[in-house]
């Protein structure tokens, strides 16, 4: 726990504030309005949220939208998949939302544009850090998997790319590979990766040795100790190798650095 605290910018200057603070009101959901001369209109992505909201609705995750009176009629600025979700609920008889100065329409489009743009979007390690603080047993099944085999999940990157061996970001693809091996066989593929110094843990790699152990062209054909000895050995060229080799057979990175290991998997040797 940290106390919140001001960060000193010697070159910076505060902005001159030239408007007033929101006002909260908590008013019908149903009652707002969306001007979709500047607002997105609802995408699949959209409709999927918005069952989301609905379905998973919570005051502790809820954040007001903020919404613009506009002679008496109150419009929404950031936060419409949240109105939306409201009225769909049913339940919600009264949204609080935060409403702003903007009295132009062309205001109204540049707070929107604000809104979207000067934010930092969670990424996949953040949100899945958090998750396991939260008890999630997708995401702690996760973590104990990626921390028997060594892996360590970074919330970000290292500072100037000083990456140490185990050392991942690539939480989405280790999640699928949970998904489609479970955690024995999510658990040998990262073992591999570990023990070749892998540094990170890439998403290329791990996709390109659970190819090597599971698919039917190669499975059996190497043994994990093999894999480590290959990718070890090659660690300073493999990446660029599995480029090169991607541009020429028009292949999948992974599929590319797969096919590097296999081709070296008898120049190897035990010992250099």
């Amino acid at each position: 726990m940290r106390q919140v605290t001001a960060l000193h910018f010697g070159d910076l200057t505060p902005a001159t504030i030239t408007t007033h603070p929101p006002e909260l009101r908590l008013v019908p959901p149903s009652s707002l309005l969306v001007d979709e001369k500047y607002q997105r209109g609802l995408s699949e992505r959209s409709v999927r949220l918005i069952r989301k909201i609905v379905s998973e609705w919570d005051w502790r995750a809820f954040k007001p939208p903020v919404v613009v009176d506009v002679a008496g009629e109150l419009h929404v600025i950031d936060g419409q998949h949240t109105a939306i979700g409201a009225v769909t609920h049913g339940g919600i008889d009264l949204l609080p939302v935060l409403v702003v100065e903007a009295d132009e329409q062309a205001a109204r489009a540049s707070a929107f544009v604000r809104h979207n743009r000067d934010r930092i979007q969670v990424t996949p390690t953040q949100l899945h850090n958090a998750m396991v603080a939260a008890g999630d047993d997708d995401a702690v099944t996760v973590d104990q998997v990626c921390k028997r085999a060594g892996v360590t999940v970074l919330r970000n990157p290292p500072a100037f790319g000083k990456f140490k061996t185990g050392d991942t970001l690539a939480i989405t693809t280790i999640r699928a590979l949970i998904n489609r091996r479970h955690a024995k066989g999510a658990r040998e593929v990262l073992d591999i990766c570990v023990k070749a110094g892998a540094a990170p843990v890439t998403a290329t790699m791990v996709k390109a040795v659970e190819y090597l152990l599971f698919a039917p062209e190669y499975k059996g054909d190497l043994e994990p100790d093999r894999i480590v000895l290959v990718l070890s050995a090659n660690a300073s060229s493999i990446d660029q190798d599995a480029a090169r080799f991607a541009a020429e057979r028009k292949v999948p990175l992974w599929r590319a650095m797969a096919s590097v290991v296999y081709m070296n998997r008898r120049k190897t040797r035990h010992g250099g």
